[in-house]
This record gives C-alpha cells, structure tokens and sequence, in this order.
C-alpha cells in the first residue's frame, strides 16, 4: 500500500504532507470544508493531481490527519492498494426521492446490492448526513449482507452549522450523495472499533411516544420539557446546547446501549429530534463526560482494533463525532495523537468528525448508527 496525502486552506495551493509519490489507480478521500468543497473547480483540481484516481468526497466538521485537526481546509489521502482492489457504488436519496418519501431502509440495502460479492471483504460509507435517517441506513446495509459482511463509515458534517452535507464520486460534490467502497482482496485485513467516553447520569426514564428518530414523551411527560429541566440555565442555549448532552439510549432487550445526539427540538411539538432513531419502550438517560475521558475512549478504540488485527495496520480511517470535538475544543488534537501512538507512526492517517458515525458493535458484524464515538476503520493488505 502506497499513500499521498495534500492538503490546502483557502488562501493557499496544496501543500503536500507526505512524500510525493506517483500512484497508480489510488482511492482518493476527499474530507473537508463544506464551503470550500462547494467551489465549482474542486474536481478538477483534484482529477489534475491524480489524474486516474477515484475520487471520493466528503464535507466534514474538522478533518483529520496525523499533522492536525482542521476546521477551514481539505485534506487529500490517496491510497494505492498493490495487493487488493475496490469497487465504488452511489446512491442519491434527493434524486430519486423528495426528502418527505426517503425510504432510508431500502436506501442502504439497495446500495450494498450493487457490490459484486465475491471477495468483498469490507465496505466503507461515506453518507450525506442532512436527510437520511442513519438508524435505517445502517439496518438496510445489513440487511443486504445477512449480517454477514462487516461496515463502517460516516455522515458527512457541516461544522456546527446542521446546514448542509455534500459528498460525491467522480464529480463535484452534491447533497443527497452516499458512497459506498467496496474492498476486495484475499490478502486484505481490516479491523476496527468504537468508544465514547461518555457517563450516563440522572434517572433512567421509559420512551412512551416516539416516531422513528422524534422523541415526544418520556414517563408520559414532553420529552423537551424534561431535558429542559435537567439542562437548567444551559437550556437557554439549545439547539446547540444538546450536542454536549446526548441521550443514552438502552435497547429494549436491554443487551446494548447507543448514544443519540439530538440535533435539534420542536419547541411546538414539545419534542426533540434526535441523529438516529429511537423506539418505544426503550429507555434513556443523559450523558456528560470530559476531555479526558473523551481522549482516553479514542486511546481505548485503537487499542482494541488494534488487538483484533494480525498484521500492522497500514491505513487508519478516524471518523468522531462533531459533539466529542466540541468538548475537546482546543485539545481536539488529543484524541488523534492518542490513536497514533497506538497504531503507530508509519501508519497513515485520515478521516473526519461527522455528524454520524457506523460501525457494527464489537464482536458483531451488523453494522449500527453512533453518535459521540471515536470510530476506528484499520486497513492492510
């Protein structure tokens, strides 16, 4: 495996990280600034560099590399594999679709339908994060695999801003876009993992009405009121407030817990709209953490996706979430040089802070929606 990584902020060219080295056919990951991405001559401008890759985009809010975390720029990471292949499907939710009749479901099944088979070994999904609905997506792409196939991945961001997501394959970015990489290779490992780092606290309260990813009623009671009450004088800053206290969301069976980030309430309905779905009769407490205890989850990812692999990792795909960046703020850093020491100093670098992360649970192969995880994607061949 070869990679190349560039990089530029708005008021310069790009500027390489890395060695410059010339790759044949490589995988392109594109990760950045919504509004640069926007700039009509990106594609071009990328397809001049690497004039035969694949070039896969993504909008971010902050994008990683192993030199730093960055808000205002795109970062570049070019992979050539010399001992495995990939194969690259889209999918746009806007265009064959309004946004009132997505059928998320039959999305992400439909997409993972269209990779061959034979000697798929993994896939990676780079998802618009502005009209999916993640919970379904991620339910549609196991579906398509019986479970059998494992996934991980990320829905694009947009800053803090919940504006807009943009990605795409082969052309300009565009909203609606999801993109699936299919990874195929006998000799092809890839391991990875997830941790948050975030500590349930208060009374663990029954969702008694809920429709897909709104939250009505807890104990009978408005949802938004309650989680008002709880937020006390930081109440007054939501929506933005609710990114640092996520709900904990414990499934009916009791077996897992997910965290849901709400994006944003309905002061009308009395409801809060969360990042992913949540069911009736589920139950729910808030969260909190720190920056350290954020930063000693991502330490904890990669040491468990590392411990699962045979072979040094020589790619590393870090996708967290916009709501961990927002309590590291200025130590965003942190959590990424935790990872590096871990996987190590050759391994190569990329990823993203999203408004959704995918990844299955540990020893599980189905793939489900996170919110406020580090998310750890390790590759060799």
């Amino acid at each position: 495996m070869k990679t190349v990584q560039l990089r530029k902020n708005k008021n310069s060219d790009w500027e390489y990280l890395s060695d410059k080295l010339e790759l044949k056919e490589p995988l392109v990951l594109v990760f950045g600034n919504r509004f640069m991405l926007e700039s009509e001559t990106i594609f071009e401008e990328i397809k001049s560099i690497f004039n035969d890759g694949h070039i896969v985009f993504g909008s971010a809010s902050g994008d990683i590399s192993a030199h730093s975390v960055t808000d205002e720029t795109i970062t570049i990471t070019a992979i050539e594999f010399e001992k495995s292949s990939f194969i690259i499907k889209t999918t746009n939710v806007l265009e064959a679709n309004n946004d009132d009749s997505i059928n998320s479901f039959n999305v992400g099944k439909e997409l993972i339908n269209q990779l061959p088979e034979e000697g798929l070994k993994h896939v990676f999904v780079v998802s618009e994060g502005s009209f999916i609905n993640g919970s379904q997506l991620t339910k549609g792409m196991s579906a398509a695999t019986d479970d059998n196939l494992t996934i991980t991945g990320a829905l694009c961001g947009d800053g803090a801003r919940f504006e807009k997501t943009i990605s795409s394959y082969n052309e300009n970015p565009k909203s609606g876009e999801i993109v699936a990489i299919g990874l195929y290779g006998e000799t092809l490992e890839v391991t990875f993992s997830i941790n948050g780092g975030w500590t349930p606290f208060g009374p663990e309260r029954a969702v008694t009405k809920s429709k897909d990813n709104i939250l009505y009623e807890l104990d009978n009671l408005p949802a938004l009121d309650l989680y008002k009450k709880y937020l006390g004088e930081k109440a007054k800053e939501l929506p933005g407030a609710a990114l640092l206290y996520p709900l904990n969301v414990k499934s009916i069976d009791g077996e897992n817990y997910t965290v849901r980030t709400i994006l944003n309430i309905d002061e009308k309905e009395n409801s809060m709209i969360l990042a992913g779905d949540i069911f009736k009769d589920s139950n729910v407490q808030l969260m909190m953490t720190n920056v350290d205890n954020i930063v000693n989850a991502a330490e904890k990812a990669a040491i468990n996706a590392v411990e699962a692999r045979e072979n040094k990792p020589e790619l590393a795909i870090l996708v967290s979430c916009i709501g961990r960046k927002l309590v590291l703020d200025q130590r965003v850093e942190e959590e990424v040089e935790e990872v590096m020491e871990v996987v190590g100093e050759d391994t190569t670098i990329t990823g993203l802070y999203s408004y959704g992360e995918i990844a299955p649970f540990i020893g599980e192969n189905n793939c489900q929606l996170h919110n406020q995880t580090m998310t750890i994607t390790l590759i060799s061949e």
